[in-house]
């Protein structure tokens, strides 16, 4: 029954998530957190750090992560297998319709209007995740609840992204680094 549960969840993620790997992170959120509970929050937030910092997609390697917790190397076979075959029967369609019809101003139409529903779905995941470093799990919104230290770290990398252009994984891992740094030395807690 476990390994249907997976399935299934895993084959809504891989149908619903329109945009990539950054997409299905709410969705991802949603079934093993909040519906499922095979994840607290904690492990989510590690399991979407792991899954970005691994080679390929990250809501395939959250499906596998996410099987491997919950059913063995079986639930990692059937979570990946749930989560991309939507993906292969979509785009396999797809590119039939896309070479045959893509002249057609409706198909394009129709491409145009996915682009906001996408960038809602990054926007949430980003913002789902900045809150989750600036005041942990059920933590209240408020100002003595703030983890100064994951939020120094987090400007400091939004700023060398953003001016310097500096290369994501060295910030990923001045940002570990940093983060080590810091709770070790009981300067800053997280």
């Amino acid at each position: 029954m476990i390994l249907l549960q997976l399935f299934l969840s895993f084959l809504q993620i891989g149908l619903f998530s329109i945009g990539g790997g950054y997409a299905a992170i709410p969705l991802i959120q949603s079934q093993t957190v909040d519906v499922h509970q095979w994840l607290t929050s904690e492990q989510f937030m590690d399991l979407a750090t792991i899954a970005e910092m691994t080679p390929g997609p990250i809501a395939i390697n959250g499906a596998t992560f996410v099987g491997l917790k919950v059913a063995g190397f079986p639930g990692a076979v059937i979570a990946t297998l749930g989560c991309i075959l939507p993906s292969i029967i979509i785009v396999s369609l797809l590119s039939y319709v896309y070479s045959r019809y893509r002249q057609l101003a409706m198909l394009q139409s129709v491409l145009s209007s996915l682009r906001p529903a996408v960038v809602a779905l990054i926007s949430a995941a980003g913002l789902n995740m900045l809150l989750q470093v600036a005041f942990g799990s059920g933590n209240a919104l408020a100002w003595e609840n703030v983890n100064w230290g994951g939020v120094l770290l987090f400007a400091a990398a939004f700023f060398a992204l953003r001016k310097f252009k500096a290369n994501p994984i060295l910030v990923m891992l001045l940002c570990g680094a940093g983060g080590l740094i810091l709770g070790v030395t009981g300067v800053l807690t997280f």
